[in-house]
């Protein structure tokens, strides 16, 4: 006795090798396209690389500070960078009376002093590339930025030119020795903040 062939069950509208009728296929494709094109312009502006420099940002922030470094702090759990000066980089060094030292971290040392555990207040001029604000900040009623320059552990950029005058003439901070402009030594250093 021979065996029987398998049974062949209906198709439900396919041919039997199993292929799609040609004008669904066209259908389903032209749906997956239009779902595709929807779905890239609803979610656009989600994929668009935004700039941190058009965020919007306070027209003034207040709050207990703490220095990142010469020239940037933390106020109130924003970034802030001083605007109009530009201090030494954390690993920057000066020489005075033929002597290397720490630079950077003097200006740190000296924000914080300028700071003197006082609440500080800025107003926030712009945001920068990277996103910090750019501010003029007070301490009890002293300009932090002026401070800075006039101490000479910053150079004016962009305003102070008058505390910075002050500071060459009396040799105070970076003046008393020679030192490399802070933008130059990040340049070098292929550092990305260079302002």
């Amino acid at each position: 006795m021979q065996p029987k062939p398998p049974r062949r069950r209906a198709s439900r509208g396919r041919p039997i090798y199993g292929l799609v009728k040609p004008r669904r296929a066209y259908v389903r494709l032209g749906l997956t396209l239009t779902l595709a094109v929807v779905a890239i312009f609803m979610g656009r502006d989600h994929w668009r690389v935004r700039s941190p420099q058009n965020e919007p940002f306070p027209a003034s922030i207040s709050g207990a500070a703490r220095p990142i470094d010469g020239d940037s702090l933390f106020v109130g759990g924003n970034e802030v960078r001083l605007h109009g000066i530009d201090a030494p980089e954390g690993r920057q060094t000066c020489s005075r009376n033929e002597q290397i030292w720490n630079c950077g971290e003097e200006a740190k040392r000296e924000l914080a002093r300028a700071i003197g555990g006082e609440i500080v207040a800025c107003d926030v001029r712009e945001r920068d590339q990277y996103g910090r604000l750019l501010a003029r900040c007070t301490a009890g009623g002293r300009d932090i930025n002026a401070a800075m320059v006039r101490a000479g552990m910053a150079v004016a950029f962009g305003g102070y030119d008058d505390e910075e005058a002050d500071a060459r003439s009396s040799r105070r901070g970076v003046w008393s020795g020679e030192f490399e402009a802070p933008q130059q030594w990040r340049a070098r250093h292929n550092f990305q903040d260079a302002r």
